[in-house]
């Protein structure tokens, strides 16, 4: 039997939200309905640069919330300090081959966003990795701006 995954303490992640400056969001969407651009544009509200990654966005406007559009990670400007993922949990595992390949700090799953093994496998490699949790509701709670 595998390990369970287990997410860092309250204090670790609010040392996290404190210390982050700029956030890829994978799958944001371009639509202010969905869960995605809500939280991005609420964090980007908050100071956080959002630097969004989805290709579908890349093939239409080419810009969500002011930022230019990504269609992959590899294609960044430079390092981020977040790796926000929208996605569906089978493309979990993928996400984390990248962002271990690209030396990316920290990983974070969205609420819903389970990949257990995926999440181990990032964390063995250094990355500090929160799974299933809102990022904005944490932020909200753990580090408030004011």
């Amino acid at each position: 039997m595998s390990e369970a995954f287990v997410n860092p303490s309250v204090n670790e992640i609010r040392e996290l939200l404190a210390r982050v400056r700029s956030i890829a969001v994978v799958g944001l969407s371009p639509s202010p309905g969905r869960p995605s651009y809500g939280v991005a544009a609420a964090m980007q509200g908050r100071g956080y640069r959002i630097l969004p990654v989805n290709p579908a966005i890349v093939d239409g406007t080419g810009h969500v919330l002011g930022e230019r559009a990504y269609a992959s990670l590899d294609e960044l400007p430079g390092p981020v300090d977040l790796v926000d993922v929208f996605r569906a949990p089978e493309h979990v595992a993928g996400i984390v081959d990248d962002c271990i390949r690209l030396g990316l700090p920290a990983l974070w799953l969205q609420d819903g966003v389970i990949d257990a093994a995926a999440a181990r496998r990032a964390q063995a490699a250094g990355m500090f990795v929160v799974m299933d949790r809102c990022l904005w509701r944490d932020c909200v709670v753990l580090a408030p701006r004011g």
